[in-house]
């Protein structure tokens, strides 16, 4: 189905491009984070499609209302769906925000698409078909992850939430490059081998992180929560704890997490 879905999110990206350059109007959610009318037109037409394209695929998006817990823990199988990841980067026109579509599986994402429409760039990936980038006519190419210089680390982390236990991180390795990007992009440049490690010590959501976890492992990658298991998704909470996304496995990342 990954050409399906590739062709959900363009059509996602789409709707929310026609928005991008007149001014947003802002609503503020529960959580007190922001809500635009870019973010409900994609979300209309990624449910839409997906449940055109696969009726017997429950969906849970970032803007999805009415589905309970006990409901979400009985699925299986579920589409897991962030229809404009990086809202923020969105309002501040930067481009770097995303359409994330992932496919979860027993807890596991075993697709994803993270397309960033303002510069038509997309990663996608399948279970046991590799990762793969394209930009703009581009035909896609193949991604993996960098061989590590352990000396000088690459470091990728958000604009606007990076928070001081990344600072305490990047203490420890005064040679360490900073990216900073937003949006799922971040777990990207890991997977294309531009980034060494993205860590996340605030929270995160389930739909922030599908598809993006998926892209990267299928580059070879992880995934990880601070005790080094795999991020497993359809959980009773779906806030996220913190993790890592991590490119070579020879990284020892754990030795460099600040103590609490």
């Amino acid at each position: 189905m990954i050409n399906d879905i590739r062709r959900i999110a363009t059509e996602a990206g789409e709707a929310i491009m026609k928005t991008y350059d007149g001014p947003a109007e802002i609503e503020t959610k529960e959580d007190d984070s922001p809500l635009t009318q870019a973010d409900r037109a994609a979300h209309d037409c990624i449910v839409a499609a997906l449940e055109q394209l696969t009726p017997d695929i429950p969906v849970l998006s970032e803007e999805s209302e009415g589905i309970t817990t006990e409901e979400r823990l009985g699925w299986k199988r579920f589409w897991l769906v962030d229809p404009l990841d990086g809202t923020k980067e969105f309002i501040k026109k930067t481009g770097q925000f995303t359409v994330n579509i992932a496919l979860i599986e027993n807890g596991e994402p075993t697709l994803g698409v993270v397309l960033a429409p303002a510069s038509d760039l997309e990663y996608f990936a399948a279970r046991g078909s590799g990762a793969f980038k394209r930009l703009g006519q581009a035909e896609p190419q193949p991604i993996k992850i960098a061989e590590a210089d352990k000396a000088k680390l690459r470091i990728v982390a958000s604009r606007d939430h990076a928070g001081p236990k990344v600072a305490a991180m990047l203490e420890q390795l005064p040679d360490a490059e900073l990216v900073s990007m937003g949006s799922s992009l971040k777990f990207c440049l890991v997977a294309e081998g531009a980034a060494d490690l993205y860590p996340r010590f605030v929270p995160t959501m389930e739909w922030d992180t599908g598809a993006a976890q998926c892209i990267l492992e299928q580059a070879g990658g992880a995934v990880c929560t601070l005790d080094g298991y795999r991020l497993a998704y359809g959980r009773e909470d779906l806030r996220n704890p913190s993790i890592i996304a991590a490119g070579h496995p020879e990284i020892d990342w754990k030795s460099l997490l600040p103590s609490d």
